[in-house]
């Protein structure tokens, strides 16, 4: 997964204003009130989500819940995969996930990557990495266009405003 900057003569191109639109849904959806977290898009296919795991997080055995990694996994997919649709919101049809170590406390990096598909359904990968830059978790999840217009949701309107 890469982590290229974005081209100076992109910065102002639809696409980069459909990133940041995408941003802007992603902070408002109520749910991600219950995290700390915030979204980046840097170029087409991919997504990085960075956010913290607490306490508060955990099950009884003392590392974060598997909801933990499937909200992170899903959504870093679910985002680099819409970046490739600009007029409709993607809804997560099937998400394979592989837990490979515990969730502590601390930041976790979610990153996202279209694998392939373009029209009605989309493949994107994900992969969560801990603070020391150990792979946590993996997923694989396949996107299919909604009916529900993009430009019709708040948090994606306001932010093209």
């Amino acid at each position: 997964m890469s982590s290229t900057a974005t081209p100076p003569e992109a910065r102002d191109s639809g696409a980069t204003l459909h990133w940041r639109a995408l941003e802007g849904l992603y902070a408002s959806a109520p749910v991600n009130q219950l995290f700390a977290s915030s979204l980046e898009i840097t170029e087409e296919g991919y997504s990085r989500i960075i956010f913290q795991v607490e306490e508060r997080h955990y099950h009884a055995a003392g590392a974060a819940h598997g909801t933990i990694y499937f909200k992170m996994l899903d959504d870093a997919a679910f985002y680099a995969a819409n970046t490739l649709v600009t007029d409709r919101f993607l809804l997560t049809t099937s998400f394979n996930l592989h837990f490979t170590r515990p969730v502590r406390i601390g930041q976790v990096v979610a990153e996202g990557r279209w694998i392939s598909g373009r029209r009605r359904v989309l493949v994107a990968e994900s992969r969560l990495i801990d603070s020391e830059g150990e792979e946590i978790g993996r997923g694989t999840g396949t996107f299919q266009r909604s009916r529900i217009s993009l430009s019709g949701l708040a948090g994606y309107a306001q932010a093209l405003r």
